[in-house]
């Protein structure tokens, strides 16, 4: 099943990294979700776009949301990162795939001449109904955080 804009996200369910037990986006209905996705854990982009996330979380909430990362990295890997860099947002570990099937955001890559399937930079944003109501594709990380910012902030 994909999603789509306008279209309410299915209630799909996902580890997060600081927390045990399955969780879905039923449980954030209320709040907006920002859920972007990223190739890698403690790789140079990832690291720039996790740290804008990390530097406006409090702008974020303010305006009512949460943020979420996405990567198919595994949960140890995620709590490395967590804690090498001082997140304070949850990670999802979408080892299966389910996620980045959803949002479809894998994606053909191609690096040195060998081509491979990976996620590509993607952002989206949940409205507090659980809507899908914008989506970021092929991300470049300098001023994206500012501009999911502002976007949530006019979305109230």
């Amino acid at each position: 099943m994909r999603v789509e804009i306008g279209k309410e996200v299915p209630a799909l369910e996902f580890e997060l990294t600081e927390q045990q037990g399955k969780h879905s986006f039923t449980e954030f209905l209320g709040k907006k979700v920002v859920l972007y996705f990223y190739p890698k854990d403690d790789t140079p982009g990832c690291t720039l776009e996790a740290q804008g996330f990390r530097d406006h979380l409090a702008a974020f909430h303010q305006a009512n949301a949460v943020v979420l990362g996405v990567s198919k990295d595994s949960c140890a890997s995620h709590q490395k990162f967590l804690s090498k860099y001082s997140l304070n947002f949850d990670l999802i570990a979408d080892t299966e795939g389910t996620l980045c099937s959803a949002f479809d955001v894998i994606k053909e890559k191609n690096m040195y001449g060998r081509k491979y399937l990976g996620i590509e930079r993607s952002t989206f944003v949940l409205d507090e109904a659980g809507i899908l109501v914008r989506a970021w594709r092929k991300v470049s990380v300098p001023k994206h955080v500012e501009e999911v910012l502002n976007f949530i902030r006019g979305l109230s």
